[in-house]
């Protein structure tokens, strides 16, 4: 039988922060928004094709719709 190797989806450490204003909930988007930049993918957000940054910069639909959240 072969074994299956168990991989964690998260580093140890994490722990879940209520989004509960504006100014939080747009730090996460622009974290989650430029870690294709962070990572040398693209050079700006709005070019990654699976974000959606460029919804929230009102540029046009991804491809996915989305609720743009305020």
């Amino acid at each position: 039988m072969k074994r299956i190797k168990s991989n964690k989806m998260w580093q140890d450490g994490n722990r879940p922060i209520e989004l509960d204003n504006n100014f939080i909930l747009q730090q996460k988007l622009d974290y989650i928004h430029n870690n294709p930049v962070e990572a040398e993918i693209v050079e700006e957000a709005v070019d990654y094709k699976y974000s959606s940054a460029k919804e929230y910069a009102g540029l046009k639909r991804g491809l996915l719709e989305i609720e743009l959240l305020s």
